[in-house]
């Protein structure tokens, strides 16, 4: 949000002082690396011309990395035994063969080269600044706990399929910045303006959701959990954050409000216990898990 209180997603909170140095995101530029080398990774492992019959395979020239053909990806990825065999989601896996490190592992995977583009560069236009203004630890925290928090809620419901992809976590940063409005609501201006902006890019992007390979149980998954873990880790003191001074010449105490701290507990509480719960039911099978008869992807 804008010192005018407009809410441009490039933008989280500059309420801050102006005269303020700039934190230097390292934490998402680092994930984007990490993203990017695992997909040439799993494109090296994929091996699609040695791999797929009829030599069928797009960008041949790209020997190796080459991609599997449309019918098979049409989001110019790998094959879904290869996404598998490196950590895809496979609640079958999850709950049968003990394999729980999935859950995590999964959101390290892309689909596709398009799937890739789309996630990191939302992953860059949402988590710089946020970066710059909460620091990497607490943003690496809500996105690790957002991305686990969407694998959950995509086993409880997703069993046909397996899924990859940084979606849940980039809809938790989303959810924890529309927390961190809410818990810092005195300290913005034009309070509305930046409420309703928030909510319809959540909106728009939940739509999204609807269409054919997408994972929208990640997407609410992760939002969830970030929404939660933003009122824990991203409250602010709400009083004298400006370098201003008092009639005695004594700098004003910042302090955190009564509410910031219940939203907090409330928060945590209910956080713990959802993840609790949902991980119970993931490893104990579930919502009536049946048996996989064809695996597709889910694109989150």
């Amino acid at each position: 949000m804008s010192s005018a209180g407009v809410y441009p997603l490039q933008v989280a909170s500059t309420y801050a002082p102006a005269e303020r140095r700039q934190k230097i995101a390292l934490l998402v530029p680092l994930l984007v690396v990490v993203n990017v080398v695992m997909f040439f990774i799993t494109m090296y492992i994929n091996n699609c011309p040695h791999n797929t019959v009829d030599d069928k395979c797009i960008a041949k020239f790209l020997r190796r990395l080459s991609f599997q053909p449309l019918s098979e990806n049409p989001l110019l990825g790998p094959s879904t035994y290869t996404l598998q065999k490196l950590g895809a989601l496979n609640v079958n896996k999850v709950v049968h063969e003990h394999q729980g490190w999935r859950l995590i592992t999964c959101i390290w995977l892309h689909a596709g080269i398009i799937h890739l583009l789309v996630n990191m560069l939302s992953l860059l236009f949402i988590g710089i600044k946020l970066e710059q203004e909460f620091g990497f630890l607490r943003i690496g925290i809500v996105y690790l706990v957002s991305g686990l928090g969407g694998s959950l809620l995509s086993s409880l419901f997703l069993r046909n399929n397996i899924s990859v992809g940084a979606s849940g976590a980039l809809f938790g940063l989303l959810g924890a910045m529309l927390a961190e409005l809410l818990t810092n609501w005195s300290m913005y201006s034009n309070k509305c303006a930046a409420l309703i902006t928030l909510v319809l890019v959540v909106a728009v992007n939940l739509a999204i959701g609807i269409l054919p390979y997408v994972d929208n149980f990640a997407h609410i998954g992760g939002f969830i959990s970030g929404f939660l873990a933003g009122f824990v880790l991203l409250l602010k003191p709400q009083a004298g954050d400006m370098p201003y001074s008092n009639e005695d010449g004594f700098p004003f105490r910042r302090r955190h409000k009564l509410y910031q701290y219940i939203l907090c507990v409330i928060a945590l509480i209910t956080l713990i216990a959802g993840f609790s719960v949902a991980m119970a039911l993931v490893l104990r099978g579930g919502l009536n898990i049946v048996g996989l008869y064809r695996l597709g992807i889910n694109y989150d």
